[in-house]
C-alpha cells in the first residue's frame, strides 16, 4: 500500500511540474483544464471515481472557457477534448473509473494538441 501511495504521489508531482512548465505559454483556462484533467487521470488510475468526476467537471468548465479564446485550428482540438470530458463524466457517474480514465487521457491529448505550436 505504501509503495502505491509513493508511486501515485511521484506521478502527481511529475504531472504538476509538467503542467507548470506548459502553463507559462498558454491562457489560464487551458492550463487549468490540463491540470484538472491530469489530476482526474491520476485519481482514475487509482480507482477514485468521485475525485475523477470532480476534477473532470472542473477541467470541463475550464476547457469550455478556453475554447472561446482559441483560434480556429486550436479550437478544434479543445472541442474534441470537451467531448471526451463529457464522456468521462458520464462514465464516472456510473462508477466506471477505467472507461472514464481512458476518455480523460484522450481529452488530455487533445488539450495538449490545442496548445502545440
Amino acid at each position: 500500500m505504501k509503495l502505491i501511495q509513493i508511486i501515485v504521489i511521484t506521478f502527481a508531482l511529475a504531472f504538476y511540474l509538467h503542467s507548470q512548465a506548459i502553463a507559462a505559454d498558454m491562457n489560464p483556462h487551458t492550463a487549468e483544464a490540463i491540470k484538472h484533467a491530469e489530476d482526474a487521470q491520476i485519481h482514475g488510475q487509482a480507482g477514485h471515481t468521485k475525485a475523477l468526476l470532480e476534477h473532470s467537471q472542473e477541467s470541463l468548465a475550464h476547457a469550455k472557457a478556453a475554447e472561446k479564446e482559441l483560434t480556429e485550428t486550436h479550437k478544434l482540438h479543445m472541442t474534441e477534448s470537451i467531448k471526451h470530458l463529457d464522456e468521462a463524466i458520464a462514465h464516472a457517474k456510473q462508477d466506471h473509473a477505467d472507461v472514464a480514465t481512458k476518455h480523460v487521457a484522450e481529452a488530455l491529448q487533445h488539450m495538449r494538441d490545442a496548445v502545440a505550436k
